[in-house]
């Protein structure tokens, strides 16, 4: 039965409603609706820390505006949350009380802990990253926390925000220099009472609509061949050519940058600050961009108390696509028993039993399952739509550059189109590199031929070498014309990588013991 989630995220700077659906229990959950509303309650917060009346109302309002879209997905199972701003606020249990009489959420104040928490968990269940510190700057606070083996270390959380760096420190439309020093200064003093993230040399991971504007905003500088943003990966460096870029523009220039939101224009500069902070009292490896964050750390959370999470992260997503494009998982089970097949004899030709390796194995599987599934929507272009789709897809678990080199073996045609496809990415990967892709796309031509009419109609495969032949006893319990037809069609590729020749040899098996798989 459907499962239907709705969060209600109430920062400082903005409001934001994700409503999530889980098509079936145990599966992945997709977000169905997300709305955000630039309230900007911190504004309302005046120097005694009341949250003021047309603040209150700003936010009954937009919970009134929320309400009608839960009502319309018929979502009932509704978890409605604040942060810094209300917790710092005086008025509170005023508030709390007022919106649960006009609303009817029970609204959850998050803890400073909690805060942290859910940060840590989004990116846990996120990425497949070990050791790391995070870093969600909200509109009123900043969470930081240190993760080593996947497991919460240290967490803290700082009185300021990128809005609140913003309304205390800037008098004009964007900082001065002077101003910018008095930011660094500042949160320098906080960061002292922090040793735990010093000199770690680990990556730095950052949530939140500050980071998540800071990634979008360098792939349109500089020309991102990808989308989306989640793992997106940058360095010490890239920061500080941002801040160069940036730092005489205007508030109405800023606000025209393509990948800047225009209601985070006069927030990104003091945020900017922050990290590079962070990133170089950290001495962090790179800065790695998280889309999950709280929200998606209180999903994460309602799904461990009530399913069996023991899939890794690669699988789920793989697992998400399969159902996305209905693949028949039957046929990729074929393909990757055939594949290993393949596999064991160029780990024999080349003397190597690890030429192709582990990791080449589990790539070659991840590719086997959703082998040219671009066929889906258009047949004749079922390769260019396979890379498209795979490479721009955020795949939980892999980086930008694991997920291009996913696209390239599973959309896999020939040497041609595979040089077309990487042109963009060809500095992310050696010649090597390349060419051991190009040899799994290659495997998988000829394991998806051997089994072109999907009826899992091969029962035994066995290679010989003679001079520098394979000869290919290939045994069906069916008839196996059209996967004889295919793979004169589709060896030719494997051939010329491995510069050899592939002779097939089809035969009937035995009737009285087929086999029901490959061996």
């Amino acid at each position: 039965m459907e499962r239907k989630v709705g969060i209600i995220d109430i920062g400082s700077n903005t409001m934001r409603l994700v409503i999530y659906v889980q098509p079936q229990k145990g599966g992945p959950f997709k977000e169905a609706e997300n709305i955000k509303m630039g309230v900007r309650l911190r504004t309302y917060l005046n120097d005694e820390h009341i949250l003021s009346n047309k603040g209150i109302s700003s936010l009954i309002d937009t919970l009134h505006s929320f309400q009608l879209l839960l009502h319309h997905y018929k979502v009932t199972d509704i978890t409605c949350v604040a942060t810094a701003t209300i917790r710092q606020a005086k008025n509170r249990e005023d508030i709390l009380r007022i919106v649960q009489e006009r609303t009817g959420f029970n609204l959850t104040l998050l803890n400073e802990y909690e805060e942290a928490f859910y940060g840590y968990t989004a990116v846990i269940h996120s990425t497949d990253i070990k050791e790391g510190i995070t870093v969600d700057m909200g509109g009123g606070s900043t969470e930081i926390t240190y993760f080593r083996n996947r497991e919460l270390v240290e967490y803290c959380s700082l009185p300021f925000g990128s809005l609140s760096l913003t309304l205390d420190f800037v008098k004009g439309s964007v900082p001065t220099a002077e101003e910018k020093e008095r930011i660094r200064q500042y949160v320098r003093s906080q960061f002292e009472d922090l040793p735990w993230i010093f000199d770690k040399k680990i990556p730095l991971i950052g949530m939140g609509g500050s980071a998540r504007n800071l990634a979008q905003l360098h792939q349109h500088l500089i020309n991102y061949p990808l989308a989306g943003i989640h793992q997106y990966e940058m360095d010490v460096s890239t920061i500080q050519e941002i801040k160069e870029k940036l730092k005489s523009l205007t508030l109405t220039e800023l606000q025209k940058l393509e990948g800047l939101s225009k209601e985070r224009a006069d927030t990104i500069l003091p945020s900017i600050e922050v990290f590079e902070m962070l990133l170089d009292s950290s001495k962090a490896t790179k800065f790695i961009i998280s889309k999950k964050g709280l929200r998606e750390g209180i999903l994460y959370n309602k799904i461990d108390e009530q399913d069996d999470i023991s899939t890794s992260l690669i699988d789920i997503g793989i697992e998400e696509i399969i159902q996305d494009f209905h693949i028949n998982i039957d046929n990729s089970r074929q393909m990757i028993k055939i594949a290993n097949v393949l596999v064991e004899q160029v780990n024999k030709i080349n003397k190597m039993e690890e030429y192709i390796t582990k990791q080449d194995r589990m790539l070659l599987e991840q590719a086997a399952c959703i082998f040219h599934l671009g066929k889906h929507l258009n047949d004749e272009s079922s390769s260019h739509h396979t890379f498209y789709l795979l490479s721009n897809r955020s795949i939980l678990g892999l980086s930008h550059r694991e997920r291009v080199r996913l696209a390239l073996v599973a959309s896999y045609k020939g040497k041609r189109t595979f040089r077309q496809y990487i042109e963009p990415f060809k500095d992310w990967y050696t010649r090597e590199e390349q060419k051991k892709m190009c040899l799994l796309g290659s495997i998988l031509k000829v394991a998806q031929s051997l089994n072109i009419t999907k009826r899992n109609v091969v029962d035994e495969i066995k290679i010989s070498l003679k001079n520098n032949d394979w000869i290919m006893d290939i045994r069906c319990h069916d008839e196996y014309k059209p996967e004889e037809h295919r793979i004169e069609k589709q060896k030719k590729h494997l051939e010329k990588l491995l510069r050899i020749s592939i002779i097939p040899s089809f035969t009937y098996s035995c009737p009285s013991s087929l086999p029901k798989t490959v061996k």
